[in-house]
């Protein structure tokens, strides 16, 4: 087999993956928001059985468990195809690897989930870890992609761009992460209004409340963070990087939305499952347009400040 057949390869299984990751998430969301975290309370059987009882919430987390061990067995399944060919090994093997890493750190913490009763830390580290795994998968799909379908010469990049989509993509990465704590300690209605707090502008930052508003802040720090960063990328004269600033903008836009419409509306699941989905999209336009940045040669302004005469 020719090496670029084996890239394509590697790069189907690491995308099937990848989005059964980010599918992996959203169910994950509607666990919690529908209360059917514990509907098994044992690990790793559900009601000690392997098919348990046909009850909503059971299924509902039975369903979660089923996607979480076919993501497993395609990570495996990608990651055994890229350390058995020696091309493949060399340049994605550490991602492989670190993907490994990171999912037996998220099944042990699954597990903890249930083991712990929901503890608050254990539900947000679970969700940490997942979203560091997705992002793992998704620069692995990428890369994969650049070694199978290799692009024509492409131009410089702007100076400093890659930095600000760099940590836009860590704001966004904090900002879920924070988003999964408010759910797990159940402040997602702690504040019942929007814009006011309880009726207060600059409400006391203490319990419940101090993370549902230090979520907010978060919220309209990273709206202008994003703002930010579109207006770098429309200097950009790779189109993706463009189109992908524009897109995480206007997603963000949405996002808020979400956040609104989620507290007066009383977090209804669905609606939950959306702003986690929408948060995931965000991440991984910010991801993909890094990577399309950090690709591209550095213009020579931007040698010129790496390396000064």
């Amino acid at each position: 087999m020719s090496s670029r057949r084996a890239f394509q390869t590697a790069y189907r299984l690491a995308l099937s993956t990848t989005l059964l990751m980010f599918g992996l998430m959203v169910i994950g969301s509607v666990v919690r928001t529908t209360g059917a975290g514990l509907a098994c309370p044992d690990w790793p059987l559900c009601q000690g059985r392997l098919i348990p009882p046909l009850r909503f919430d059971v299924l509902i987390e039975w369903f979660h468990r089923l996607v979480a061990l076919l993501v497993s067995l395609l990570l495996f399944a990608t990651a055994g195809w890229i350390l058995t060919h020696r091309e493949l090994r060399a340049r994605l093997g550490g991602l492989a690897l670190l993907g490994i890493v990171l999912l037996a750190a998220q099944v042990l913490l699954g597990a903890l989930t249930v083991w712990k009763l929901l503890d608050p830390n254990v539900v947000a580290g679970h969700l940490g870890v997942a979203l560091l795994l997705f992002s793992t998968l998704l620069v692995l799909t990428l890369v994969a992609r650049g070694e199978a379908e290799p692009e024509p010469v492409r131009p410089t990049r702007p100076a400093g761009l890659l930095p600000v989509f760099g940590v836009a993509a860590l704001l966004t990465y904090g900002q879920a992460l924070l988003g999964g704590m408010v759910s797990a300690n159940g402040a997602g209605l702690a504040c019942p209004d929007w814009p006011t707090c309880n009726g207060e502008w600059f409400p006391s930052l203490h319990g419940p409340v101090g993370l549902q508003m230090t979520h907010r802040y978060g919220a309209y720090a990273l709206g202008a963070m994003m703002l930010f960063t579109a207006m770098r990328a429309r200097l950009a004269l790779d189109g993706g990087a463009r189109r992908a600033g524009l897109a995480a903008l206007a997603l963000t836009v949405v996002q808020v939305m979400l956040g609104v419409a989620n507290v007066l509306l009383g977090v209804p699941w669905w609606l939950s499952a959306a702003h986690l989905a929408t948060a995931v999209t965000i991440l991984a336009l910010l991801i993909t347009a890094a990577y399309r940045t950090a690709i591209l040669p550095a213009s020579e302004r931007a040698l010129a400040v790496a390396v000064p005469t």
